[in-house]
This record gives structure tokens, sequence and C-alpha cells, in this order.
């Protein structure tokens, strides 16, 4: 009979609530995904809380069934027997009421069942049964958690990362419109810039054209005056031709005319104000003993009219309307006696015109003096051209560049913009799934639980029906049960340290079973590690730097990368994807550091008044627009007289003597206007320069040329490179080597005794080329020295500046002016630094001879210990003569 009964019982989910909740378990409630669960009394658990009463350990296992069994009786076992759904229900539920019955009848009764060892095999069989289900929904309900936990971790990640690319998504768009709208006020501005800067180029250019065309036509007015005035041609009968200086009694202003009305009209045709002044200036020394011609304001009479200084605003002033009055006949303001004008002609002081080639020269002054003002024009204009197109050049480039990083910034915009929106869109794609994976996970959670707690209201009902079997027990055989008893799960290494691996539990025996269930399988094997595999960072490369935010006073540059996979699951975080560094950090307005001053130096001459310098270096330059003050400025550069006494020299027939090594060139004038006298006197003073280094050594060598220059117009168009055949630069162009370098001073002295005087022009610039060709013909270790004779101006005072400027890089430059007309103060330029040191002044030719001219000549370039020779070139100062 017993073998027949079978046990039935079933426990009401409320019934078993009202247990868990008395024994403290927990039911779990939805909270909407969130990722954490609630007790059903209300408070908050995570996952891991969660977990473990998930996974339904050992001792929850066991105060569960402690819990259910002590409030269990045999009645509630039989009224749920019939809402279980048990293998053996019928059989159970029968011996159940049996027991119930005879317990009723006859609880101690000393005979049992004879069917008793069937019922306790019977109730094992079924609580072993009960155990391996309980487990098997154990490992099925903590496998689904932990792969479900580790999709939800993976979700999670995904939405992490997709926030990160996000967030770095909207750092690129805030710099892509921060440079969008920087480019947007730059290329506007810049635009402006160049239209205001093409405009003024343009207005500028346009004035020196103008200016040009004016200069150019002077000049063609002057070739003709030239040709009329040619001596050789003699297309005039210029030695009939008067100059007139004459003053007007009213204005008192003097002026020059001719008598000559083809020349008058001429002149007539100078329209620039420089060459108008220059024409008076260069006539002004023609009348000796006669005050000086007014040359600011001046003007030339040609006949009765008067030619004003052009370049002047003149006024159109419409006539006011109104009835005129008739003329009074009576106006002679003279009331019939002379005129002014009579009296003007009557007070002109009349001079026969001087000889052909003076008259010429003066021309050719003129000439030479608008030709440079043409070729500093046209020097000017080229320079203004380049600096327009230089500028012009640099803001195209700058707009193209700024366009090209507009367009640059809109396309990362877009691109940026969109990979924001689509991280955007695939987090939220992800939490919606995440959402729908946890609300699976909390229903899963619940039947689990609820499937937990009907396995163990089954083992509890078996058992206490099989605990009422043992008290039937009768005489002769026993109603003792052991169950087996194992140890907790021990798990072994997982083969896979994420994304799924597997992992063998094992467990042993503790008690093993004497009449009651038997063991459990002790191993078993569950997947282990199933979250997903850390992802590291990967970035772009970075993109460029920004501009500078500031041209000056420190500024920052930026730069940024994008992310082209974000860290997920515990993998390496990205690094920085935005970096800054300073920038233009100079100040806007620091001048120059200067160090203090050197010591001084040694004294430039030993006798005849020399100098002591010292100076200041810059030991910090300038920064932005800071200044520094010009090596020359006295701020930086002092000098102090030494050796304040006339240089001794025992015979006064001779000059100072020098024993140093040294290569000198001698340059000796020949123009027309020196005449033969103060030529010779020019040979003379040459012939004492070399006797001063005649001791017997003859360190010194000497080169001597000697140069001039055609003194007609058609000679001058043959010599200064303006046609295509190749001038004789002896006889046609006045530039003649007398001698090489030599140091045979006898045979020197003889060909400048033999030299005849040229009555040449004065192409000073073909001289000075012609010596800069010599020095290379010098000695390495002697210092070169160039000694220029300058009777008067040059033709060409733009010629004469720049070959002064190409000599003085590779010599000593010294002049000796020697006519009262000559252009001292562009003799400062020309000459090396300091120029009182290397120009010494005569005022008349017929002083050029005297030994003390070549005393102070001596005394400045050969003192009795040499100082170490640095020239460096200056814009307008020219050499500077360093003593180290």
């Amino acid at each position: 009979m017993a073998s027949r009964l079978l046990l039935a019982f079933a426990i009401s989910v409320g019934h078993v609530h009202a247990l868990i909740k008395n024994n403290e378990a927990s039911a779990l409630v939805n909270d909407g995904g969130s990722g954490k669960g609630k007790l059903v009394n209300g408070a908050d658990m995570s996952e891991e809380a969660l977990a473990s009463i998930f996974a339904r350990s050992e001792a929850q296992h066991q105060a569960s069934m402690e819990a259910i069994m002590q409030k269990m009786t045999l009645d509630q076992a039989v009224s749920e027997l019939d809402n279980r759904n048990l293998t053996k229900k019928v059989a159970v539920s029968q011996l159940a009421k049996a027991m119930k019955v005879h317990n009723l009848k006859n609880l101690r009764q000393p005979s049992g069942y004879s069917g008793i060892d069937g019922a306790r095999k019977l109730l094992n069989d079924m609580i072993y049964e009960s155990m391996s289900k309980y487990d098997e929904e154990i490992a099925k309900c903590t496998e689904y958690y932990s792969k479900q936990c580790a999709l939800m971790e993976e979700c999670r990640g995904e939405i992490a990362a997709s926030n990160y690319i996000a967030a770095n998504s909207r750092a690129l768009i805030l710099d892509s419109q921060s440079t969008i709208n920087k480019c947007e006020v730059d290329i506007p501005t810049t635009k402006l810039q160049l239209k205001q800067h093409n405009e003024k180029c343009a207005n500028e250019l346009a004035k020196l054209n103008a200016r040009l065309k004016i200069v150019e036509g002077d000049i063609a007015v002057m070739t003709t005056i030239l040709e009329m005035t040619d001596c050789e041609k003699a297309l005039l009968q210029v030695q009939r031709m008067k100059l007139l200086k004459c003053k007007d009694k009213c204005s008192k202003k003097s002026f020059i005319s001719f008598n000559h009305d083809q020349l008058r009209n001429k002149v007539n045709q100078l329209k620039d104000t420089a060459a108008v002044n220059l024409f008076h200036s260069s006539f002004d020394d023609v009348f000796n003993g006669i005050e000086s011609l007014e040359s600011y304001e001046a003007f030339v009479q040609m006949g009765e009219h008067q030619l004003q200084i052009p370049n002047k605003t003149e006024f159109n002033n419409p006539p006011m309307p109104q009835t005129e009055v008739p003329g009074n006949p009576c106006n002679d303001p003279d009331m019939g006696a002379p005129s002014a004008a009579d009296k003007r002609a009557a007070k002109c002081t009349i001079k026969k015109s001087p000889q052909c080639y003076k008259l010429q020269e003066r021309f050719l002054h003129i000439q030479g003096g608008i030709m440079d003002e043409r070729d500093e024009l046209l020097e000017e204009i080229q320079s203004m051209e380049m600096f327009c197109e230089d500028t012009k050049k640099t803001m195209e480039t700058s707009i193209s560049n700024d366009e090209d990083m507009l367009e640059q910034a809109q396309t990362k915009l877009a691109l940026a913009t969109e990979k924001e929106a689509n991280a955007g869109e695939a987090a939220r794609q992800t939490n919606a799934k995440h959402d729908s994976m946890r609300q699976d996970l909390d229903k899963q959670m619940k039947t689990c639980s609820t499937n937990y707690i009907n396995f163990e209201t089954e083992l509890c009902a078996l058992k206490k029906i099989r605990g009422e079997l043992y008290k039937m027990k009768g005489g002769g055989h026993s109603a003792f049960f052991q169950d087996c008893e194992l140890s907790k799960w021990e798990p072994e290494e997982c083969t896979k340290s994420c994304k799924g691996g597997t992992m063998k539990l094992t467990r042993a025996v503790l008690t093993h079973p004497d009449g009651g269930t038997q063991c459990l399988p002790l191993e078993a094997e569950k997947s282990c590690n199933n979250q997903p595999c850390p992802v590291d960072c990967v970035l772009q490369p970075w993109g460029g730097w920004s501009k500078c935010s500031a041209d000056c006073g420190g500024g920052v540059m930026q730069r940024v990368r994008d992310v082209k996979l974000a860290m997920k699951y515990g993998g390496t975080p990205c690094g920085k994807t935005s970096e800054s560094k300073s920038c233009n950090g100079q100040a806007c307005e620091k001048d120059c550091e200067l160090s203090d001053w050197t010591a001084w130096s040694k004294c430039s001459k030993d006798c005849d008044g020399g100098t002591r310098k010292r100076s200041k270096i810059i030991n910090m330059p300038a920064e932005g627009s800071g200044k520094c003050v010009d090596e020359w400025d006295p701020t930086r550069l002092e000098y102090q007289e030494c050796n304040m006494w006339h240089c001794m020299v025992l015979d006064e027939s001779k000059p100072l003597t020098c024993n140093r090594t040294m290569d000198v060139v001698i340059l000796l004038d020949g123009r027309a206007g020196l005449k033969k006298e103060g030529f010779d006197e020019e040979v003379k003073s040459a012939k004492h320069l070399i006797s001063a280094f005649d001791l017997g050594y003859n360190k010194a060598e000497f080169a001597v040329i000697l140069y001039s220059g055609p003194r007609t117009w058609s000679g001058i168009e043959k010599c200064t490179g303006q046609t295509p055949k190749t001038a004789d630069s002896e006889n046609t162009c006045g530039t003649k080597i007398v001698s090489h370098f030599t140091n045979d001073y006898k045979k020197l002295n003889m060909k400048l005794t033999e030299l005849e005087f040229p009555k040449g022009g004065f192409l000073t610039s073909l001289g000075l080329m012609k010596a800069k060709a010599e020095l290379p013909l010098g000695r390495p270790d002697a210092h070169s020295v160039v000694i220029v004779y300058s009777a008067g101006p040059p033709l060409s005072f733009k010629k004469t500046r720049e070959g002064a400027r190409a000599l003085r890089k590779e010599a000593r430059l010294v002049w000796i002016p020697v006519s009262k007309f000559a252009p001292l103060k562009n003799y400062k330029k020309w000459a090396t630094r300091r120029w009182e040191e290397n120009i010494v002044k005569v005022e008349e030719a017929a002083d050029l001879g005297k030994p003390d001219v070549v005393t102070h000549v001596i005394a400045d370039i050969c003192p009795s210990e040499t100082p170490k020779l640095a020239f460096d070139l200056d814009m307008e100062g020219g050499g500077d003569m360093m003593l180290q």
C-alpha cells in the first residue's frame, strides 16, 4: 500500500511570500530597467546583491527551509498536495491521508504499517528528484543571469562609448564653429584691407608715374638744350649768346635770362620744381661778386614773361555776374614817366657768355641732377611695385588660407555634427535594448525566485511527510533518515578571461546517506566570465594647429583629434583629444636691452685730433613692436677726442711719413673746371702722398687712376651705358689707369710728371668703379685705402653714391674735396665713417700742393698702431672704420 501512496502538496503563492517575508527573504519588483532591484520592503539593492539572492546560496536555502518547516503541518501539506503536478501525486496523497487517519485513531500504536520501507524509499526518491530539479533551476537561473548581465554590461559600454564620441564630436563642433567665426571675420577684413591697399598703391604709383613723366619731359628738354649748346656740333652761335643776370625792382628777386629766344623757350619748358631750382643753383656761381640767387623762390626771366615755380594749385573761379564798368583810359601808373619794365631792362647786368664748355658743364650738371631724380623715381616706383605686389600676395595668401580653413572647418562641422547625431541615436537605441534586457531579467528573476520557493516548499512537504512517517515506526523496523550532505561548490579556473568561458565545479560528500536521500552529482560545468572583453580607445591623428589668438603679448594655439574607437568595458581610456600651447609670447612693445659700455678703444690717430670709441651691444633684441636705437645712435656709440695736437713734422716742406703696409689707390680729378694750375697742384699732392711712404722700405704699393669724362652730351651718352656699343674707357670716357699697384715710387713719380691735364668732364662714378676693379690686384695682407681727389660735384650723385657704397665694402674711402662749391653734405655720406677722419677739405685748388694736406691724410690713415679694420655698410652713413 505504501508503494502506491503518493505524496502531493502545494503551497499557495501568497502563503509562500508570507513565509519569505517572515524569513527576511526577498522577492524582486521591476524598477524600470535602472539596473537595480528592490526588496519587497522597498530597500534598493544592486545587481550584485540581487545576484546573491538569485544564486540561492546554501545558507539562504537552509534558512528558507527551516522557516517553512516550522510552520508547515500535515494538514497544510495535504491541502497543498492537490495543487502540485508531481509524478507520484496520487500515491503520496493517499499515503498522507492514511497517515492522517491513522494518527487520528491511534497515534501511538506500537506496530507500524508494513509498507513503511517502501514509503520511505518513495519519499527519498521524490526528495532527490526535487533537489535535482532545484539544482538545475539554480544552474539555469545563474547561467541566464550571468549572460544577461554581460549583455547589459555590453549595452552600457556601448552607451558610454557613444556618449564619449558624442562629447568629443561636440568639442570638434565647437572648435569648427570657433574657426568658422574667426574666418568669417578675418576674410572680409583682409579683403577690405587688400582693396584699400590696392587703391593706395594705384594712387601712389599714379603720382610717381605722373611725376616721372614730368621728369622725363624735363630730361628731353635738357637733352635738346644740350644738343643746342653742344660745342662740337655748334648748332648755335654760342659765342654770341649772352647770359643776363637781372633784378626785379618790385619783387627784389634775382633771375637769369638768355638773349637767345630759342634757348629761352626751351628753358621755359622745364616743369619740375627740382629741375628749376637745379637750373638756378647751377648758374649761381657764374656772376662773381654778385649776391647768390634765391633758389627757393627764384624764377627765370624770359623776355617780359616770368616762369613761376610749378606744382602749385591753380584756382579756376567763375566770374561774378556783374555789369562791366567802362575802363578809364587814363590808367598809366607812371603818368607818362618811364615804366618799371623800362627800369628793369636798364638794370640788367650784362656779362658775356662764358666759354662754350663752361656753359655746357652747367647744363650737364642740370641734366645729371634731373637724371638722378629720374633714376631715384624709377627705383622708388620699382620698390613701391615690389612692396605692393608682396603685400598683395601676402594678403591674398592669407585670404586663400582662411578660405581653405573655412571650408575645412565647415566640412569638419558637418562631419562632427553627423557623428554626434549618429552617436546619440546609437546610444538611444542601445539604451532601449538595455531596458528590454532589464525587463526580461526582472521577469526571469521573479520566475526563478518563485521556482526556488516552490522547490523549497515541495522539499519541505516531502520531508514533513517523511518525518511523520518516522513517528509511525513500529517495533522491528527503523525509520531513521540521514540524507546525504555535500560541501559547497568549488570552482576551477575559467577557460577565458572574458566573453564567455567554461568553468568546472566540484563538491565533496560530507555525510553519506543512511536511509535518507542519496547524494546529488559531485561535478558540474557552468559558463563564466561572460562580460565583454575590454576595448582600448583608439584616436585619430592630431589635426593642424589653429591660428594664434594674439599677434603678441601671449596667445594660444589649439588642435583637436577625433575618436576612432571609444574605450569600452574597462579598456584603456582615451588620452587628450585637445591640446593647446602658447604662442607669440613676445611682448607687444618691449624695447631691446643694451649692455653696459664697452672699454674705450685705442685712439684712431697719433696726432691731428683722433677719437676713441665705446659702444653698447644688444643683449636682448626688441620684441613685437618694441624699438631699438640704431647702432650709430649716440646712446649706443660714443666718441671721445684724443691726441688733440698738431702733427710734428721736422721739415715743413715734406708731409708726415708712414711706414705701414698698405695698398693705396689714388683717384685724380681731371675735370676742366679744375684748370691747369689746379691740376698741377693735384698731381703735386699725389707726389707728396707717395713720398710719405718713401722711407726705404717701400711697404706701401700705389695705383693711380685719372678720371674725368666727356664734356659734351653726345660724349656722355656713349659712356653712361644707354647705348649697346662699348665705349673706350680712356679715350671716350676719360678714365685712365696711370699705374697699377707698384712700389716703384721713382717710376710712378715720372708717370705723374708726364700726366697731361685732360680738361674733361666729371664722371666720378666711373673712377670709383675703376678703383674697385683695381683692388683685387692688391696684396691680401695689406690694408686697402682709396683716396679720391674731387674738384666739384659729380655728374650723377646717385651713381656716385652707389659706387662709393660698393667701394667701402672693400676698402677705406677717403675724400679730398678741392672746391668751395663741393657738396660736402654728400661727401660725408660717401666717405667711410667717421667722416671727420676720412675727409680732408681744401678750400682752393691752389692749396692742394701744400704738404700739410697730405699730413692730414697720413694722420688719418696711418696711426702708429694700425687698428684692425672692419667695414660695415650703412644705408646712408657709409662704411664704418671699427677700431678693435
